[in-house]
Order: structure tokens, then sequence, then C-alpha cells
């Protein structure tokens, strides 16, 4: 483990550690481009794990910054295949510990076109700081250095003890976290872990999510002929691209209804608490609109029934498909292959293995055997419960800190694979704290990915407020 750079902070600035907390409003105010100077570090470094872009230096720049915020830290290393993750500890005054984890990889910029600005030369316009992974997730990452130095440079220590693990696979499906998580369980050891977080909802109400809903991603690939032949060869010569889209209408009714037969037997219902939850959630349907840009969503679902569908509906989703030409004009082609892309969104307890088999079977059975069948993802549903103490704990803190009651999300929509390893290998609670700094419109994943300044500023305050009160 790397000593800590040292971070010489002005001793005038430092005090006694307050008994309730109390945020360093003369530090954040003196440095109060801190937060945007960390962030911009972050995003000119590229980091893309799919293409293997800039990686090796991300890594770098993630310890140094790390090493000087006061951390002492390692790489965590599993294979030669893959990215150390980098880990940091600081130790604080008090005898509670948080795991913290966030993510150093991003998306492929691609289609860079459609960008306003280069995605790794970070601008600010109208108050919105614009770069590839400003939200998704170097934007945390940034907050909570910053809250870190302002909580170090005013008290000389944190009240908490912080372990912080940040990996570099995340964005192609931690497929090597879980060996990170066995092998260093007992450097992840804490009371409980905050993973990427939640935010603010328009009104200001502290956001806190408590799961993601499992993943099985598969590949599916058909070939028909054995070179691309022309079309006038279509009455006598097998289509790939006709038996792929005749598999991949098998699987769902048009209303949406998986066909797979046992799809929906291990579907646990969401508890009353849960439901509750969704219920007093804000209405965000309009915001929802303008973000994906759709007059309307499927089968005209509105407020509450569209939450619920979101959190507690178990999907098959195309994610891609590729056959033939798709270049301009005309070529009259019969494709010899076909490729299409799979996901399934899981709900507890349904478990991605158990899909899998389910799926082969139900291929067998409508004679697709030609079809073949790979596995690129899996991940079990992870959901701590709402009456968790340490949900409790950090939900009295957020509204504490803003005042409004927090809207909570049992389970969200997207899937994180490595919380079913954290479980299993390390097993604490956890969730997703509102100290994240994207917002509705933020573009996670799309062209001009930014993130509000203002966000920003509060998640700072916010993660500041949150390690006081955790100790």
């Amino acid at each position: 483990m790397a000593d800590a750079v040292a971070h010489h902070y002005p001793k005038k600035e430092r005090r006694m550690m307050p008994s309730t907390p109390e945020l360093p409003t003369t530090y954040l105010a003196d440095h109060a481009d801190e937060a945007v100077d960390l962030l911009t570090q972050l995003c000119k470094q590229p980091s893309i794990a799919a293409q293997n872009y800039g990686i090796e230096a991300m890594t770098e720049l993630t310890e140094r910054l790390l090493a000087e915020s006061g951390f002492q830290t390692q790489r965590l290393h599993y294979t030669s295949q893959a990215p150390d993750a980098v880990y940091g500890e600081l130790r604080g005054s008090g005898p509670y510990t948080i795991l913290l984890y966030n993510h150093y990889d991003v998306q492929p910029a691609e289609p860079l076109e459609l960008w306003q600005s280069a995605p790794f030369e970070p601008t600010i316009r109208e108050g919105k700081f614009f770069a590839r992974g400003a939200v998704d997730n170097k934007g945390e990452i940034a907050a909570r250095l910053a809250a870190i130095r302002a909580l170090r440079a005013t008290y000389g220590e944190l009240p908490v003890t912080l372990r912080w693990i940040i990996e570099g696979e995340e964005e192609i499906g931690s497929p090597h976290f879980e060996e990170i998580a066995e092998k260093y369980s007992e450097l992840l050891q804490a009371d409980g872990c905050l993973w990427e977080g939640a935010g603010f909802t328009d009104d200001g109400n502290p956001s806190l999510n408590l799961g993601t809903k499992g993943l099985l991603y598969v590949q599916l690939d058909v070939q028909g002929v054995g070179i691309d032949a022309h079309s006038g060869q279509a009455p006598i010569l097998p289509s790939a691209a006709w038996r792929l889209v005749q598999a991949l209408a098998s699987l769902r009714t048009p209303a949406g209804q998986v066909r797979i037969p046992g799809f929906y037997a291990a579907v646990r219902p969401p508890t009353e608490e849960q439901l509750a939850a969704i219920m007093q959630q804000k209405n965000k349907d309009e915001q929802l609109k303008q973000a994906h840009q759709v007059e309307n969503f499927v089968d005209g679902l509105s407020g509450v029934a569209l939450r619920e569908r979101v959190a507690f509906a178990p999907t098959c989703n195309i994610a891609g498909l590729n056959s033939g030409y798709t270049g301009d004009g005309v070529k009259t082609v019969l494709p010899a292959k076909a490729m299409a892309k799979i996901d399934f969104r899981l709900v507890p307890d349904q478990d991605p293995h158990e899909i899998l088999r389910q799926l082969r079977g139900y291929l067998h059975e409508q004679g697709y055997d030609d079809i073949n069948l790979t596995v690129l993802g899996a991940a079990n549903p992870v959901v701590t419960p709402i009456d968790d103490p340490f949900v409790q704990k950090i939900r009295d803190i957020a509204e504490t800190f803003a005042d409004k009651p927090a809207s909570i999300s049992p389970i969200v929509g997207g899937s994180l694979p490595l919380l079913d390893a954290l479980k299993r290998h390390v097993g604490m609670p956890g969730l997703s704290a509102p100290g994240n700094v994207g917002y509705w419109g933020s573009g996670a994943h799309a062209p001009n990915e930014h993130i509000r300044l203002a966000d920003l500023e509060r998640a700072v305050r916010y993660n500041c407020y949150m390690f006081m009160a955790l100790g």
C-alpha cells in the first residue's frame, strides 16, 4: 500500500470537529472551483473500457488523486487481461467505516458527429459541464474527493473511516469484479456501502436507490448460406435475417409479455413498503418524455402505474440487430449471417442462469437449434430492504440536509453486476445516496453528456454533511 501524498492545507483553517454536522463553509467558499478542476482532470483523460482506450493512464490518475486527498492507496489486481481497480483507505477518528464504490471507465463516445464539443475536451456552456463521463461516473468521484478535501482541510481528519474502490470495467459489465471482491474481501469490509449515487429531484427532495435489477445479456447468431447471395436466389436459399427476426418475434407477445415458459415463476411481488415508496415519488412523466424524446409511454402508462412498471417488471429487450447491407442506396443481397443482442432485466427472485436455461429450452422447443447462443453478461438482482438500519440512517441524514422527505426507489431499471459480488463476498447493506451530480436530462451514455454545475456544488455540500453525520 502506497503512502498518501502530503496535501498541505493552511493551519489557520483547521478547527475542532463539531459535535453536530456542520458544513466547512469557509473552505468551500475559498475553493469553489475545486470540484470543477477535479472533474476536468478526470474527464480530459479518456477511459473507454470497451476499446481499452486510455485505461492505464486513467488508473494512474485516479490513484494519484486519491493519494493527494490523503488516502493510502493500492492497486487491486486479478488478471493481466483486466485493468486494476484502485483502492484507497482514509482512517477517521470514529469507529464507523463506509465503503465507497465508483468506476473510472466510461462509455464509447461515438457517434462523434452528434457532440457539440469534443467528448474529452470538457466544456462549460450555460451553467453546464459537457464531457464523456461527466455524470457517469466521474462527476461523483470529483464530488466525493472535493468533500473529503474540504473536511480534511478544515478539521484535519474525518469522523468516519472511508474505504474506496474505483474499478475500470463497469461499463462492460464488471466481468472481473467477482474475482476482485473475493480476493480482497477483507479490504472491503465496512458497516455500509454507498454505491454509485442518486441525486435530488427537481423539487430538491433527496433520492435514494436501494437496488438494481438483474441481467442476462446474450448474443444470437444465425448462419444461413455460406456467403452473401444475390437476392434473386431468395426463393431457394435460407435467409439468416428472416430466421433471426422470426425467432426474436417468438420471444414476446405484441403486448410485451415474455413467452418463455417459467420466465415469471420466480418473480417476487413487491412489498407494501416498496409500493408505498413508489406511490410517494413525485411524478416525472414530462421530464422522462423530454429526456427520451417520446410523446407517450408503452400502453399509455403514466403516474404510479408507469413507476411500478419500471421498478417491478422484468423485460426482454432487443439491444442490437445486424444483418446484410445497411449502407446508402441499394444492394440486392440475401445476407449469409444475422446477429442480435438481447438483454433480460430481472427482478427478485429471478436467477439469470435459470432464465438462460429456460431460453435455451424454449428455442429448442420452437425448432431454433441452429441459432448459436452466446452469454455476454449475467447478474443477479440485488435489493436492500427499506427498513434496513443503514438505509434509515442515510435517509435521516439526507432528509435533514435537504429539509425535505426522501424519494425512495426500491429498485431501478439498470443493473450493477458488482452488487451481487459485494453481497456474497463482502456482505453488507448498501444503497445509492443523493451525492451524485446527474439529473434527468444529463444524457449518460449519450452524445453531449453533461451535468449542471449547481448540482455538482450541491453534491459536494451533501457529501460533506453526510460524512460528518455518519461519524
